[in-house]
């Protein structure tokens, strides 16, 4: 696998998600990830630390760029806890709890975060604006509703499928109510 090239189609993606979400500065964006699915095995299987160091890094460069925050979920045995910078945890009031990844229980992706990061902490849940899950890894809890699907540009990174989720505002009222423009459906 050809890690270089990764890493381009890696922000590429994430960087059409991104404008397309809506997402805004200030906000947090999740990224799910299963390197073993990069890398063409089965999730939880054949985790690779330099697989999840090139993604988590292009996606956070990304995020940097957009004045986003990056919260990069762990795998079911952390509970799907998630890495994210102290100062986040702190001014949004997340629930930081105490563990620490490894590349089996949290994954590749947890352990890039804490590497790439300047504060990490994991922290229990989050409520993003929208996310990237490469690999099938399940974002959709710490999504905030309503969810909105988006088609990323790449629907496969290596050997995982790629799917993303936006968020919009609910829409309230009966029949006479009116909306404003939807920013995710512009057309």
């Amino acid at each position: 696998m050809n890690l270089e090239e990764l890493g381009l189609q890696t922000k590429a993606i994430v960087t059409d998600i991104l404008d397309r979400s809506a997402i805004k500065k200030g906000q947090v964006f999740v990224l799910g990830l299963s390197s073993s699915e990069v890398a063409g095995g089965v999730i939880g299987k054949n985790s690779s630390l330099e697989i999840g160091e090139v993604i988590v890094k292009a996606i956070l460069e990304a995020c940097t760029e957009h004045g986003v925050y990056l919260a990069v979920q762990g795998c079911e045995h952390l509970n799907r806890a998630l890495v994210v910078e102290e100062d986040v945890a702190l001014s949004k009031g997340l629930e930081i709890v105490n563990v620490l990844p490894s590349l089996h229980a949290g994954g590749s992706g947890q352990l890039a975060a804490f590497k790439f990061m300047t504060h990490p902490v994991e922290v229990e849940e989050v409520v993003a604006h929208a996310g990237i899950d490469i690999g099938d890894t399940a974002i959709g809890m710490h999504i905030k509703r309503v969810q909105v699907p988006l088609r990323p540009i790449q629907r496969e990174l290596g050997g995982a499928h790629v799917t993303a989720l936006a968020s919009r505002p609910k829409l309230i009222g009966g029949a006479r109510a009116l909306y404003q423009e939807d920013e995710i459906r512009k057309n």
